[in-house]
């Protein structure tokens, strides 16, 4: 199990706020934790990650796979009012592109 809550994929933050490090991982939004160091946060998290994978599988409950796992096809639904995919599709003509490269463009930078 300790191999598997290390596939997750963590996230750690200073809080002003708090005045200490919080600690998330990103397949379970709803979860965090804290430490006074960063290393005492992530200690901290993985407990806690651990703690509610266990009760998620006694319960009976699906797991998320960490994100480095899943494998992604590259396909992307989006759903747009149509005057602004006209205006799209415009400004990829006057551009020479096709619309998948304009849009892939506009997300790399």
């Amino acid at each position: 199990m300790k191999n598997d809550i290390e596939k997750y994929t963590y996230r750690i933050e200073w809080s002003e706020e708090d005045h200490c490090h919080v600690a998330r991982c990103l397949e379970f939004p709803s979860l965090a934790a804290h430490g006074d160091t960063i290393e005492e946060a992530l200690r901290e998290i993985e407990y806690v990650v651990k703690e509610s994978v266990k009760w998620m599988q006694e319960e009976g409950e699906a797991v998320p796979k960490p994100l480095g796992l899943k494998k992604f096809k590259g396909h992307l639904t989006l759903r747009i009012p149509p005057e602004k995919h006209r205006d799209l599709v415009i400004r990829c003509a006057e551009e020479g592109v096709s619309l998948n490269r304009f849009i892939l463009s506009r997300l790399a930078t």
